[in-house]
């Protein structure tokens, strides 16, 4: 299995923090938040690895190079010509890169401590697989909610950032800036995503004072 991880975006909440440094650089327990993501990848048995980049994108190559270190082939899907092509956008993009077969998909401004599964499948008809976990305090109505192993389009629950998708979720999506979530709503009222719960560590790393609490805790913690 691929994984994708989203590393295009701009970072506005994270200023002036990322007038400098692409948010996914920034460093979480004195480490880039995108390389715990390597890590874990690695570790977890996927080593094919797309990373898209736009906001500063240079730095992203240049800080992990072709992934060698972490023992990962990482590809990069430049889209700083266009400033960022959003979620959706990225990854058609990023198609190419991708396998025909399901891929991951993690937002890299996210710490958590969930197992990625290397060899997810999707079932039959099935267009994405959606990780989903309690409401954090900034986002308290939630996104999506579980309806059994279904996915629907109410609030119950918070979207993580993780995913497994297939790339006909994508059939017909033209180049440019776009977003998942249209597709994902359109694809629920079809029952054609799944999704589960995860209850263990996850967090949003979206603001400056939540980088600031997380590395405290983490400094705690070790």
């Amino acid at each position: 299995m691929k994984a994708m991880i989203l590393a295009a975006g701009l970072g506005s909440r994270m200023r002036p923090l990322t007038d400098v440094t692409p948010k996914p650089l920034l460093k979480v327990g004195g480490i880039p938040l995108i390389v715990w993501h390597i890590e874990k990848l690695a570790h977890q048995g996927i080593t094919d690895i797309v990373i898209n980049i736009a906001h500063l994108g240079s730095q992203i190559p240049e800080a992990l190079g072709d992934g060698r270190d972490w023992g990962v082939k990482i590809e990069y899907s430049d889209e700083q010509e266009e400033g960022g092509l959003e979620s959706a956008g990225g990854i058609v993009k990023a198609l190419p890169l991708m396998e025909d077969d399901t891929f991951l998909v993690l937002n890299g401004d996210i710490f958590t401590d969930y197992d990625f599964q290397d060899n997810r499948h999707l079932g039959e008809g099935i267009l994405a697989h959606l990780i989903l976990v309690p409401n954090p305090e900034h986002n308290p109505e939630g996104d999506f909610a579980l309806d059994g192993n279904l996915v629907v389009d109410n609030k119950q629950y918070t979207y993580s950032g993780i995913g497994y998708y297939s790339p006909k979720l994508f059939d017909g999506v033209p180049y440019g800036k776009s977003s998942t979530v249209p597709l994902l709503r359109a694809a629920m009222k079809e029952g054609k995503v799944t999704g589960e719960l995860y209850e263990g560590e996850w967090l949003d790393i979206g603001t400056p004072e939540r980088l600031e609490q997380l590395n405290a805790e983490l400094m705690n913690r070790y």
